[in-house]
């Protein structure tokens, strides 16, 4: 058996597995078992090493989680740098909201401003004691959208091609010009008037009224009323010392400071063209409070003196004093109101 030629092959691979185990009887068949089982073995050992190795690169991956997982470290990635971009995002995000509402409430103000409530410094003394040097009024620019100007208000006015000469015209560029008119406005916040035009008075008489000085007892008399300026005149002052007698002209007004011996108005410009009047289209609005300095604070009424030549025009509504701070504040809580429910939105989505 061993010498036959297919056998005496099988023989010498078995010679070749089984080494010295070729003196066990049998020879070749007893060899060729224990080689076959070795290989077998062999080829079990090489599974499990493999399973071993497949368990190992499983182990090593739940060791490593991947990138973008809490937990991964990036390579070259600083210990702390996420927390620190997160804090300037925020620093930036602080410094660009607090910019926004800064902005947003410089245009709230130059709104109400333009349209609503304007304040004033008062830079003389020809309204003392009513006002004094220093004082800063608000002058309520929609009255006279709902009612005519009254006698007794005190108003703020542009003398401009009335008691002043005209203005040179103004630049023909829109970039200078617009920068120019919005740099008064943004002063204008400030209680401070840019030009020097604007004047204050009060009015005495209102389109085609007869106002003379004086009657058989030293007083100002309107369409034939005499006035009892007590009340509002600087005291020791007489309501005038000129004589004068005029019919006010249509769409024009005669004012008088309440301080007569120092006031130059009405009386004073005279030779002006409209003899003193002022244009009824050239006024600002009526100072209605006295905002500061604190201890001064209080509202300007109409004198009682004048209730009856007024008897004529019904008050209230939008013409209380009080009335354009409402309006203000009826603008400025609903928009405070949504931004800060924007800013709460935004609060939660971050969240």
């Amino acid at each position: 058996m061993t010498g036959s030629q297919g056998a005496g092959q099988q023989g010498h691979d078995a010679d070749s597995a089984a080494g010295a185990d070729q003196e066990f009887p049998g020879g070749t068949g007893t060899a060729d078992g224990p080689a076959a089982l070795s290989d077998g073995e062999a080829g079990m050992a090489d599974g499990q090493a493999s399973a071993a190795g497949g368990r190992a690169a499983q182990g090593d991956g739940q060791a490593s989680p991947p990138d973008g997982q809490p937990g991964a470290a990036r390579p070259g990635a600083r210990p702390g740098a996420s927390t620190a971009r997160k804090r300037t995002r925020k620093r930036i995000s602080w410094w660009t909201e607090l910019l926004a509402l800064f902005v947003f409430a410089l245009l709230i103000m130059l709104v109400i401003k333009t349209y609503m409530i304007q304040a004033f410094f008062i830079p003389s003394s020809s309204m003392e004691n009513t006002l004094d040097i220093g004082d800063k009024v608000l002058v309520n620019k929609l009255i006279y959208h709902f009612r005519p100007i009254e006698r007794g208000d005190i108003v703020v006015f542009n003398g401009e091609g009335s008691w002043d000469p005209p203005s040179p015209p103004a630049s023909s560029d829109p970039i200078v010009r617009w920068a120019s008119q919005f740099g008064h406005a943004v002063v204008g916040l400030f209680g401070i008037s840019p030009g020097v035009h604007d004047y204050i008075k009060r009015v005495i008489g209102v389109p085609g009224d007869h106002v003379a000085c004086c009657d058989a007892a030293h007083r100002v008399t309107v369409n034939g009323v005499p006035l009892n300026e007590r009340s509002y005149l600087y005291p020791g002052n007489p309501p005038s010392t000129q004589r004068f007698r005029i019919t006010v002209p249509p769409g024009r007004l005669w004012v008088m400071g309440d301080h007569r011996n120092v006031s130059y108005d009405s009386r004073g410009h005279m030779p002006d063209p409209g003899d003193g009047t002022v244009p009824e289209n050239q006024v600002v609005g009526r100072a209605f409070m006295i905002l500061w300095p604190p201890s001064r604070f209080r509202v300007l009424p109409i004198p009682a003196t004048f209730s009856q030549l007024n008897a004529g025009h019904a008050l209230g509504g939008l013409t209380t004093p009080a009335a354009p701070l409402a309006l203000a504040a009826g603008f400025a809580v609903p928009v405070t109101w949504l931004d800060r429910r924007r800013r709460r939105r935004r609060q939660l989505r971050r969240r």
